[in-house]
């Protein structure tokens, strides 16, 4: 299954490549995601989960915005959370007056096992390629992480 090289000829667009990068991106999230059914919790409980467990206490409102839903919404899935001891809510401490969403040691745990779950599959499956198409995942992976970065920055400065 090497990948080779494309000639200058053959070399796709910026569209065909974010096209491809798209859906492929979405189907291995799909399949992965499959993992996370033994962890008995919803997809939308268990990514509000990830907001707060990988980046940090955020107010309701952040978290509804984070995960594109609307605050009611937002407020019964972290009250589920709550009701599974995955979250809690916590004073903001430069304003008392601010509460925050943050994940207990239990969600955080909850988070790594998934995690562990998830990218130990994708390592089974990366394992059966050859050096040199292991090789180009590593580039492509940095690649893509360095585009974040640069759209983050931006959107940061802009």
């Amino acid at each position: 299954m090497e990948i080779g090289a494309p000639s200058v000829e053959q070399a796709a667009s910026a569209d065909d490549v974010a096209q491809r990068l798209h859906s492929v991106a979405i189907h291995l999230l799909r399949r992965l995601r499959r993992e996370d059914e033994v962890l008995g919790i919803s997809a939308a409980r268990l990514s509000a989960l990830s907001v707060v467990g990988f980046g940090g206490p955020r107010t309701l409102g952040e978290l509804a915005a984070a995960e594109q839903v609307r605050p009611p919404t937002m407020t019964r899935i972290v009250a589920a959370l709550e009701r599974a001891g995955l979250v809690e809510r916590v004073r903001d401490a430069a304003d008392g007056r601010v509460t925050r969403i943050a994940a207990t040691q239990r969600g955080r745990a909850l988070l790594e096992e998934g995690r562990g779950r998830r990218t130990g599959r994708l390592a089974t499956r990366l394992r059966t390629l050859p050096p040199a198409d292991l090789a180009t995942l590593e580039r492509a992976s940095a690649l893509l992480e360095a585009l974040l970065h640069e759209e983050a920055n931006g959107a940061k400065s802009g």
